[in-house]
């Protein structure tokens, strides 16, 4: 199998030009982009420029950094998240969004004392909701789930009864990049009198969601992965537009306060999807964040959802025709429309296979047991970084050339 196949597809691809619009220096091979995107050259630009008004404009920048969150929060609703404006904010991190969305969830629906999700979520969202059912003598219910093919909907609703007040689930799954059944999942919660509650961390910006279509009620997601957002850029929340007067989050902060800069003495939150905030903003995240979501919006969320469908295909076909005499699996649902934008394989020893990648130019990510998960950003990864991603691979199983590097032991972030 030749490469041939590869440059063709990239020259084929719509997209191929946003490539371009992106730092890329060396010959480096970055599969991880589900974990960090790449920085955009805007995004680099802007900073300075922030840089420069915070130097010159001091205070009086606030003028127009203040509304910052919900600029943010209006390109992501309607460019990548089939939202509405007014519906989507920038706040905090992810964890601390699903705490204040989980609590006020509850809140609304009182009597009911069980949380549903599943025991392969992603670890912050299991442990917020742990904290969460203690601290409100609630119980979280925790479903079995297959840890390459994800939750199913047959098993949330088997789950459900009169006491459920939320599901809380991730979109598209960590692990193995398995997408939930987003929209039944929200019909079985809301026929059970339930709300459900969405991490979009692995989907916003590499997947289509159905937030509008599926009448979903709430989600919470971050900005540095798929959109490209930057190291610890701030996340973003959904809440629904009518269920906004509704909802009260539990942390009460200057920033959701009517009026707030009458600084009066008893808390008023606003009506509006402003009542999610809590505190200042970061105005040079959240700028990261607008250029990185305006570059996905520009690009339109069905051209990156083909191209990292395309992208993951494309892995396959070269994992079944390299890497399986070598005990290489893939741990990903093989239909498009089942599996996001990473490719996960399994093999025994996936972590020194990681780290062979990594000293042959390559970065993969690893992830418990024994999987290596590959992410494509649709934006700037070729099928031909794929192609000589896959390629090193082999060479490196066919020389057993990952045995050179220690079991894995120590801790790994």
């Amino acid at each position: 199998m030749t490469d041939i196949l590869a440059r063709d597809l990239d020259a084929a691809d719509p997209l191929a030009r946003f490539r371009d619009r992106f730092v890329i220096e060396d010959e480096l091979i970055y599969l991880d982009g589900n974990s960090l995107g790449r920085l955009p050259l805007s995004t680099r630009e802007r900073l300075h420029r922030a840089i420069g008004e915070w130097g010159t404009d001091l205070i009086r920048g606030w003028d127009r950094w203040i509304t910052l969150s919900r600029e943010v929060g209006d390109v992501l609703a309607t460019g990548v998240l089939d939202a509405t404006p007014g519906e989507v904010v920038l706040s905090d991190s992810t964890s601390v969004n699903l705490y204040k969305l989980a609590a006020a969830a509850c809140a609304a629906r009182p009597g009911r004392r069980v949380i549903v999700t599943d025991d392969d979520n992603f670890p912050t969202d299991r442990y917020i909701l742990q904290g969460l059912v203690e601290a409100r003598g609630m119980e979280l219910r925790v479903l079995k789930t297959d840890i390459d093919l994800g939750v199913s909907a047959e098993a949330v609703r088997e789950a459900l009864d009169p006491d459920v007040a939320l599901v809380s689930l991730s979109h598209v799954a960590y692990r193995s990049g398995a997408v939930a059944d987003l929209p039944a999942i929200t019909a079985a919660a809301h026929q059970a009198g339930a709300l459900a509650l969405w991490d979009l961390s692995h989907s916003a910006g590499a997947v289509r969601v159905p937030l509008r279509s599926a009448g979903a009620d709430l989600a919470v997601g971050c900005t540095y992965k798929h959109l490209n957002g930057g190291p610890g850029a701030p996340a973003f929340l959904y809440v629904r537009a009518d269920l906004q007067a509704e909802l009260r989050q539990p942390i009460w902060g200057w920033f959701g306060q009517r009026d707030q800069f009458d600084m009066g003495v008893e808390y008023d939150p606003v009506e509006s999807i402003d009542r999610f905030q809590v505190g200042t903003p970061p105005v040079l995240g959240a700028y990261a964040a607008l250029e990185g979501a305006r570059l996905t919006a520009e690009a339109g969320i069905d051209a990156v959802a083909a191209k990292g469908a395309a992208l993951g295909a494309y892995a396959i076909e070269l994992c079944d025709t390299w890497l399986a005499p070598y005990g290489v699996v893939v741990a990903s649902p093989r239909a498009d429309a089942r599996r996001g934008a990473h490719v996960t394989l399994r093999h025994p020893r996936a972590w020194q296979l990681s780290q062979a990648l990594r000293a042959a130019g390559v970065i993969p990510d690893f992830r418990t047991p024994d999987r290596l998960r590959l992410g494509f950003g649709a934006l700037y990864t070729r099928f031909v970084d794929v192609y000589a991603g896959l390629a090193r691979l082999r060479d490196i199983l066919t020389a057993d050339s990952h045995l050179a590097f220690p079991e894995r032991h120590a801790r790994v972030t």
